[in-house]
């Protein structure tokens, strides 16, 4: 297919190489020039100076950006994608943003008979790298089934969670239990060493039952070590977290744990943590 990719960091940059090696024509749009350059140099594509030059004869848009702001600006704006996809085509925002937004867009998109999916991903760094994310997508059923062979690209698992706005609502679930995983393993290991243990040992034998997590097998080593120079940002996260807690306060839902390790992470920020990895909440207790 041609397709455009809106956005090339940490996520997007490999993700938009998987749809090249895959054979899909891609043009590539980053507010760094550089940096598309640098992707066209390693995965022989096309850059554009402008998210609409980018998005010019696609048959699928996708987009992977920072925040709500940026959603709207690279999609809604003067020089945004919507302003120059044809009716048919179909536009797929990987960014962590709000419910709302994805709404908003998915409108706008409508009145030009164009598709639109919001699909934010889980897997970090490493899943984007692998091509092993889980993709979470709300959207109609037909653009889901039309992009779903493409997101295959780079992707493990793919689900649609129901209309537009339900992805970005099933990643703030992913978020609000990986804080809480995060917070209970940092304790469980910074009372380990408070009580004399062996972490290695103690993650040998509770890590083969019920306390058993993805963030225990990959991030315990590390945790113990205070290295924290990978994965997922601590910053971002708590744009996550705030975007999670607003949604909270909208449908009345009770978030008591979150709300707390979203102010853990502001004292890791505080210790100069804004660039570690999540698994960092260890550090305070220090």
């Amino acid at each position: 297919m041609r397709t455009a990719f809106i956005g090339l960091g940490v996520m997007g940059y490999p993700m938009a190489g998987y749809l090249a090696r895959q054979g899909h024509d891609v043009t590539v749009y980053n507010r760094t020039t550089a940096k598309a350059e640098a992707w066209c140099e390693e995965y022989g594509g096309q850059s554009a100076a402008t998210p609409a030059a980018a998005a010019k004869g696609a048959e699928i848009a996708f987009s992977c950006v920072g925040n709500d702001a940026d959603v709207r600006a690279v999609l809604l704006g003067d020089d945004g994608v919507l302003a120059a996809l044809s009716g048919g085509a179909t536009i797929v925002d990987h960014t962590t943003a709000s419910a709302t937004v994805a709404r908003d867009v998915a409108a706008a998109a409508g009145s030009r008979s164009v598709g639109f999916l919001d699909a934010p991903v889980s897997g970090g760094q490493a899943g984007a790298e692998n091509g092993q994310l889980t993709v979470m997508v709300g959207g109609e059923a037909r653009d889901f089934e039309y992009a779903r062979p493409v997101m295959d690209c780079y992707a493990k698992a793919i689900t649609h969670i129901g209309p537009v706005g339900a992805g970005q609502l099933a990643k703030m679930v992913n978020q609000i239990c990986i804080a809480g995983i995060v917070q209970g393993l940092a304790e469980g290991l910074h009372f380990a060493k408070k009580a004399g243990l062996d972490p290695a040992v103690v993650i040998e034998s509770i890590s083969k039952g019920a306390a058993q997590s993805w963030q225990m097998e990959n991030r315990w080593q590390t945790m113990v070590e205070d290295t924290f120079d990978f994965g997922f940002a601590v910053d971002w996260m708590r744009k996550d977290l705030a975007i999670t807690l607003d949604e909270a306060a909208r449908n009345g839902a009770t978030l008591d744990l979150t709300r707390l390790v979203d102010g853990f992470y502001a004292e890791v920020q505080a210790l100069g943590g804004e660039r570690w990895d999540t698994s960092s909440l260890i550090a305070r207790l220090s």
